[in-house]
């Protein structure tokens, strides 16, 4: 009777990998879809599809909150940081050809096939978006099995989930793409696979070095040396690993976190204090975003999307932009300046998670690092915005001020935030979500996730993150309008959406 229940649980596992498929890749194409033809990302589409599966999960009792009967969805959720390992790897191939002065020679491998499979999906883009399921599953899968993690139901499955998840990924290969040297190509996807887990193994083993004396997430490290590698190797062309991820890699992860945002919708509104937290979150989406934008519309005197993009991604780790700039939807521009932007800002992060490690340790803010922090954020803001001014178009002195607009705005946007959140009712851990999902940060939620603030923000921060997302819907819709545009951004609603959030910020702060 032990062996057939065994059996049964083993077959329940494998049901867990197909459901978990057919719930994520249909949320990503019918994105796709809704957007077809039009400027706009699919990822404000994901939002909405996210969420509202996962809540309608709990609602009809089919799961609890946090979707512990779909273990392969909260396992898909946590590979936030294999996702961003392929940016910061372009990142550094992009910095290396600015600052150097280098030039990205070769020709692509693949012509991508134009066939729709989906309306508003070639069959190729669909192969990326199953390809990049299949490694997250078998890179996560094989990375735990690597560093002993045993806990949960689902560890004794790993080797499985790690081989289904690899092979699966090296033989997807779009048979209608044409590809000028198709085993040199497989051989790449390989190879990257490794160099990801590779990645993985070192950042996790110098984050525990160093935790003893800094609490730094594996993500800082992880940043450091893909991008570090980006930078030598700036002249590899990429696999099918890298262009998969790349293109999918974020909007898949994003997914499975919304529908486990969307299943604690219900138990969050419960928790005492959440009201001021998720206010925050959502007024705060509008105060950061657009007040960037707005500082970089009125000072910069740039209004186009090719700068306001990658900055803003980059200014506030921006997931959701950088997403949407990575995918190719917001044009060429953005989407070869976004890995850099996005890279810039982490190399302060161990000024960032230094402080914010302290500061959790001891429950509060520690405000005089945060204030000098902060002062340093507004020098370079506005040094940035100066630069840019200036610029009058070209490409490498608009890249190097977005490279200080990325890196300033941000200190100012992660402590100033997080001062002004000392001045409220507000604990440290719910003032960490709370900023966290303010600014959408890739950085702040892979550490919140990983438990630096404990184990109810590490539980709660899914839906706290994913609920200023419903706010997307205005940020791409006033994207996809500047797209419309030839990539110029219409000033005034920028200017009143800014003062919503004002307003919001200030409610948020010192009224719920």
């Amino acid at each position: 009777m032990e062996g057939i229940i065994e059996q049964v649980g083993s077959l329940q596992m494998l049901n867990h990998f197909w459901l978990t498929l057919f719930l994520l890749i249909p949320m990503v194409l019918i994105s796709r879809t809704v957007v077809a033809g039009t400027r706009y990302s699919p990822i404000l589409i994901i939002v909405i599809f996210g969420l509202t599966m996962g809540y309608i999960l709990v609602a009809t009792g089919v799961a609890s909150p946090g979707l512990a009967e779909f273990p392969i969805v909260d396992f898909i959720a946590k590979t936030t940081i294999i996702a961003l390992i392929v940016s910061f790897f372009v990142g550094g191939q992009e910095l290396r050809k600015i600052l150097g002065g280098k030039e990205l020679s070769g020709e692509d491998m693949i012509v991508p096939s134009e066939e729709e499979s989906f309306l508003g999906t070639t069959r190729t883009q669909f192969v990326f978006i199953l390809r990049s399921f299949f490694l997250l599953l078998g890179i996560e899968g094989l990375v735990r099995i690597l560093l002993g993690n045993n806990a949960g139901d689902l560890s004794r499955y790993y080797p499985l989930v790690a081989y289904i998840g690899i092979v699966g990924a090296i033989i997807l290969i779009d048979n209608k793409a044409k590809i000028s040297n198709k085993h040199l190509y497989i051989r790449k996807g390989v190879l990257e696979i490794f160099a990801i887990v590779g990645i993985l193994l070192l950042s996790f083993n110098l984050a525990a070095l160093i935790r003893p004396i800094i609490a730094l997430p594996q993500i800082f490290f992880a940043m450091l040396i893909a991008a570090g590698i980006g930078a030598v190797f700036y002249k590899y062309s990429f696999g099918p690993t890298v262009k998969s991820l790349l293109f999918a890699g974020i909007p898949v992860v994003l997914a499975a976190n919304f529908m486990v945002g969307g299943s604690r919708i219900s138990e969050a509104f419960t928790i005492q204090g959440m009201n001021s937290v998720l206010a925050y979150g959502f007024f705060g989406q509008l105060f950061w975003m657009f007040g960037g934008i707005a500082l970089l519309m009125y000072f910069a005197k740039t209004s186009n999307v090719r700068n306001l993009a990658p900055g803003m991604a980059g200014a506030l780790s921006h997931s959701g932009l950088t997403g949407a700039c990575t995918a190719g939807d917001l044009g060429k521009h953005a989407a070869s300046r976004a890995p850099i932007m996005i890279n810039i800002p982490f190399f302060g992060h161990v000024f960032v998670f230094s402080v914010l490690a302290m500061s959790a340790e001891r429950g509060s803010l520690m405000l005089v690092p945060a204030f000098i922090i902060v002062a340093v954020g507004v020098l370079l803001t506005v040094l940035s915005l100066k630069n840019l001014r200036v610029a009058k178009g070209q490409d490498n002195k608009e890249v190097k001020a977005l490279m200080q607009f990325s890196f300033g705005f941000q200190l100012c946007a992660v402590f100033g935030g997080l001062t002004l959140l000392s001045l409220s009712a507000m604990s440290m851990e719910y003032g960490a979500m709370a900023q966290t999902a303010a600014i959408s940060h890739f950085g702040l939620f892979a550490a919140v996730q990983e438990g630096m603030f404990g184990d109810q923000a590490a539980g709660l921060i899914p839906f706290i993150f994913s609920m200023p997302f419903l706010v997307h819907p205005l940020v791409f819709f006033m994207f996809g309008k500047a797209m419309e545009k030839n990539g110029e951004m219409p000033k005034m609603p920028v200017y009143i959406l800014m003062l919503i959030g004002v307003i919001g910020v200030a409610l948020a702060l010192f009224v719920f």
